[in-house]
């Protein structure tokens, strides 16, 4: 009896619901396996393999059944529970003729079910330890519904805020996005993403699509390869290295040629020259869009396109299953074309685990969770926590914060009480009933202590058209909904609270829907109703806590002129609410540190900490006539990359090196002492930068390349070593050589990008 038929038998043995168990000699080798189950396979099987259908109107489940049993589907996306997805397990298990188990995938972003802040708000913490939680949580909730594989990290580095899916990443440094990016692939797949714990990553978008033009959703990207290597492909690198098992490919075009057609993107960079040996994933349609990119005349000319360039699964798939079959008669495809994606696509599913047993997350019927929906399933804990280490202190005059519990606080603005805007985008299973918001923290918080008075004070925006292009991107039902009141009637209603009151809190910014995928905007500005509202406020003399929720950096010059503290909150999750008062009232010191550049208008974008030197830079403080800058206000960021304030105050000593010099393989020491000067216990991120002062082509002005979070008691000092190597220095060339060239570098320790102290070495 062959292997295949073996493990056929055993598993045909089990019931419906039973946990299939196989045999062991089959997986001993992977690639025998593997091997063997392609020559079993017929071409209408293995064509199956390679589509990945979506759970929606596009195919209903009854059909979906019937096309797994036939061979002809090889996962699905978008079901969320384990009596979704063990009926389609069942139809491959008992029904299908190979019995090639299902996989099923999902977004899961920052959080399944319990919903963690944005990814720009994690960026935001620096801390690779609760990062690595989210992950780990995320992968375990996820995994106990069901899910095998999620389309996740995000890494695209994002220097154009204009962008919606700005929220969705980590900001705009490589080496920061890239640590993390490591990070969330390993808590996500675990000790091996066959555990019933875990679940393969699948890093994205493949490759560039922060870099689109004009920060337009699905725009072209055009950019020299030094700019690839160096700012925008090592977050992807890190993934790879770190084991993803899958790389979801971006939608737009790099240099001319879509991504999803790219044959020096997917096959000699990402499998030759990277070694990936896992499974790519064309985004939802991407295939059938080579022809409104006008590098295929129709689908099945984009189907071969993409299958010859190394594009595995196709995301809600029509064009693999109809085109397919042809182009293998006619040769313009080969066997070979067809097998190695089926066999890396057979690879992930042996590597989740699916073969030894196919019901390794979802489990027996008898073991599903009475109510999937029950708040015992959430981690509330550890969502406040990081929550917490999340959020930015942008501004804090004459310590307006932490506010006391005590007296009257007026509470309005339009997302004080938003249950949905809390989650942020890519909510993955979260539910609204789950978010606690910031009037619900705050009236928890206070309790008897201080009285809470609530206005909404205005609606997101006055601007009809937005709110119904919002409300059509989503699918389920409105998410944004008016007080039918007029502006003058909410913004009364606010003024009269803040009267009465001793200090005024306003919750403003975007609704959710307004930073995500399809979200660009031209404008970075609070909405003018909102900024009405403020208006207002301040005229009450009443000291104003503006608190910010938004998927991306914001020009708020004018808010911060109106405002005695501000604190950015992004959209901080299931916890945010309670988190937000944690910080408000002083019962959590403020860590956070932005992991994207603040510019002071949208006309200074792109705007980003680690630009290029150039021949006739501006120098604040001379004149700046014939440098580069812009004569109507003054230029540099609002709040820079690595920025954020504390309850406590920080100083640094100065730096010191422990060497002049630095040979090839070995380090050198800098250090400094850290010190917390103020009177509250309280963390802060000590920043490391390089700057290469002479290179063969022109080099950033500085490049983050470590830090620490460390807590210090109140007039407690530490002594802080980062160690440099080489490789630290190394970068891509105009040759993509990567080297490190001798000569001088500048150190630079700091608490944010600007704010640092400098000391020399020379690489020899």
């Amino acid at each position: 009896m062959n292997k295949l038929c073996l493990l056929g038998l055993l598993v045909s043995l089990a019931s419906q619901t039973a946990l299939a168990a196989a045999p062991a000699e089959p997986l001993k080798n992977k690639d025998a396996f593997i091997s063997d189950l392609l020559k079993q396979m017929t071409v209408e099987e293995k064509i199956g393999q390679l589509r990945l259908i979506s759970i929606g109107p596009e195919m209903p489940r009854e059909l979906i059944r019937k096309e797994i049993a036939a061979g002809r589907i090889g996962g699905t996306f978008n079901s969320i529970t384990r009596d979704e997805n063990r009926p389609m397990q069942d139809a491959a298990i008992n029904n299908s003729r190979l019995k090639i188990p299902m996989f099923f995938a999902y977004d899961v972003i920052h959080g399944h079910r319990t919903i963690f802040p944005i990814s720009l708000g994690l960026a935001s913490s620096w801390d690779m330890d609760a990062i690595a939680r989210v992950g780990r949580t995320s992968a375990i909730e996820a995994a106990s519904d069901g899910i095998d594989m999620t389309f996740a990290p995000m890494v695209d580095i994002a220097r154009d805020p204009r962008w919606g899916r700005t929220s969705e990443g980590f900001g705009e440094d490589t080496y920061l996005v890239s640590r993390i990016s490591r990070v969330m692939v390993e808590s996500f797949q675990g000790q091996s993403p066959a555990n019933a714990d875990s679940i393969m990553a699948a890093v994205k978008h493949f490759a560039l699509y922060g870099a689109v033009e004009g920060g337009r959703d699905y725009n072209t990207v055009d950019m020299s390869p030094a700019k690839m290597y160096n700012d925008y492909l090592p977050p992807y690198r890190a993934a790879i290295d770190a084991g993803a098992g899958g790389v979801m490919v971006a939608l737009n075009s790099i240099n001319g040629v879509p991504a999803t057609s790219n044959t020096w993107l997917m096959n000699d960079l990402l499998r030759k020259e990277w070694g990936f040996k896992g499974v790519t994933v064309s985004d939802h349609g991407a295939i059938g869009e080579l022809v409104r990119h006008g590098v295929a005349k129709d689908g099945r000319e984009a189907a071969k396109l993409a299958i010859k360039a190394g594009i595995d699964l196709s995301m809600n798939d029509s064009l693999y299953g109809e085109d397919l079959p042809t182009l293998l008669k006619s040769g313009e495809v080969s066997q070979a074309d067809l097998d190695n994606a089926v066999r890396e696509i057979l690879g992930a599913k042996y590597d989740m685990g699916l073969f030894k047993d196919p019901y390794v997350r979802i489990g027996q019927a008898k073991d599903d969770p009475a109510d999937v929906y029950a708040d015992s399933r959430l981690h509330r804990d550890t969502a406040r926590d990081v929550a917490r280490r999340s959020l930015v202190l942008l501004e804090n005059r004459n310590q307006t914060l932490p506010l006391k519990k005590a007296g009257t606080i007026a509470l309005v603005g339009p997302l004080a009480d938003a249950p949905i805007d809390m989650m942020g985008s890519w909510a993955a299973a979260g539910r609204p009933k789950h978010s606690v918001t910031v009037r619900k923290g705050l009236e928890t918080a206070l309790g008897d202590k201080a009285k809470l008075v609530y206005a909404k004070g205005s609606n997101i925006t006055a601007d009809k058209a937005i709110v119904d292009y919002l409300n059509f991107l989503n699918f389920d039902a409105p998410e944004i909904i008016d007080d039918p009141r007029p502006a003058a009637v909410l913004i009364d209603e606010a003024v009269k609270a803040a009267q009465q009151s001793d200090v005024v809190v306003a919750v403003v910014g975007e609704s959710r829907g307004m930073s995500h995928e399809s979200s660009s905007r031209t404008s970075l500005e609070i909405p003018a109703a909102q900024r009405e509202l403020i208006k207002a406020l301040k005229a009450t003399g009443k000291p104003l806590v503006l608190v910010l929720m938004n998927g991306r950096p914001l020009a708020l010059a004018w808010e911060r002129e109106q405002a005695d503290a501000i604190l950015e909150t992004w959209f901080s999750g299931t916890e945010g609410g309670n988190a937000i008062a944690d910080v408000l009232l002083g019962d959590y010191n403020p860590s956070g540190k932005l992991a994207i550049t603040f510019p002071r208008s949208v006309g200074q974008i792109p705007m980003y900490y680690n630009h290029l030197r150039i021949g006739r830079p501006f120098t604040p403080g001379k004149p700046g006539n014939y440098t580069s800058q812009y004569f109507e206000e003054p230029n540099g960021p609002l709040y820079p990359f690595g920025y954020g304030l504390s309850y406590s105050d920080f100083s640094l000593s100065k730096l010191s090196l422990s060497a002049k010099t630095l040979k090839q393989g070995q380090n050198l020491d800098a250090s400094v002492v850290v010190k917390n000067t103020g009177k509250r216990d309280g963390e802060t991120v000590v920043q490391l930068y390089i700057q290469d002062v002479a290179a063969s082509m022109s080099r950033p002005v500085k490049e983050l390349k470590n830090f620490q979070k460390v807590m210090l008691k109140a007039g407690e000092e530490r002594t802080l070593h980062f160690s440099i190597k080489a490789d630290d220095l190394k970068f891509w060339n105009n040759q993509l050589q990567f080297a490190a060239e001798p000569g001088e570098f500048n150190v630079q320790i700091g608490l944010d990008s600007e704010a640092v102290q400098q000391q020399s070495f020379e690489l020899l």
